[in-house]
């Protein structure tokens, strides 16, 4: 075979695998704008809707946070919500994000020591809250031996919603939202539904929902419930054991008094029979 018979059966192959490829791209595009783009605009309406009636409102309920090695922070949401729809012909992201302030009168004062203070202060740091020291102590060398840290500062909540025509799936992420750090759940997109918009509402404004509790299969929830059975079964029966060990010992001590008379008695005994 020729040069220009290789350069052109190469020309071919490039053009058909280029073909190939805008064929997949067009059929992602179709799948996502058929099938999953109608169910994650509806969420985006909805969070739309919710957004505006969270800022017109304002709901006063404080949030709570557990921050490890603290205790209770307490903030009040701003309702400064930002929401941003990004939307591309094979994906669709909607993103919000708000503001806690802390509510550092409503928080705990807690003194820690040694190694602690520097513990402490890093986790402030990690979740980007100041914790306001007072009544430092200092060693000789200048390091931190004691101090009293309060709660301060402003906390940034972020939720994800994503989806694209790799899957049939929504991706959920929330940052600072139930509690501090991470959390993600992924759903199929028939799970998309008015019931799903509500929990998604109620955990964003912090009120009951079940959004990131997982349901258990119900032969899982069976063994669950026959191991807990089982578990208060057998400390019925610790307790029964205990209670009438309890009653034979006192019966034991009244019969023959207490452990040391009888030991004396005993001593008393070997002591004549020598």
């Amino acid at each position: 075979m020729s040069l220009l018979d290789d350069l052109e059966q190469e020309a071919k192959r490039l053009k058909l695998t280029a073909g190939d490829v805008q064929q997949r791209k067009l059929a992602r595009e179709e799948f996502f704008k058929n099938q999953i783009a109608p169910r994650v605009n509806a969420l985006g309406e909805y969070l739309t809707r919710l957004v505006a009636n969270l800022k017109a409102l304002k709901p006063a309920k404080p949030w709570r946070y557990s921050m490890p090695g603290y205790g209770q922070i307490v903030a009040h949401c701003e309702h400064d919500y930002e929401l941003v729809q990004t939307v591309l012909p094979d994906s669709h992201e909607i993103r919000i994000a708000f503001h806690c302030e802390v509510a550092p009168e409503d928080c705990p004062a807690v003194e820690v020591e040694g190694i602690k203070v520097k513990a402490l202060s890093g986790t402030f740091g990690r979740y980007q809250l100041a914790g306001q020291m007072s009544d430092v102590k200092k060693g000789s060398n200048g390091e931190l031996l004691a101090a009293t840290f309060r709660a301060r500062g402003r906390i940034t909540a972020i939720a994800t919603f994503s989806a694209d025509a790799d899957a049939p799936v929504l991706k959920m992420s929330f940052t600072n939202v139930d509690a501090f750090g991470n959390a993600v759940k992924t759903v199929s997109l028939g799970a998309l539904n008015d019931a799903l918009f509500d929990d998604i509402g109620r955990f964003l404004a912090r009120e009951e929902n079940t959004l990131l509790r997982e349901s258990l299969p119900d032969d899982y929830r069976a063994q669950l419930r026959s191991a807990v059975e089982r578990n208060q079964v057998k400390q019925r029966w610790e307790l029964k054991i205990a209670e009438r060990r309890k009653t034979e010992l006192a019966a034991l001590k009244r019969a023959h008094g207490s452990g040391e008379s009888l030991f004396a008695r005993l001593r008393g005994l070997v002591s004549k029979d020598s």
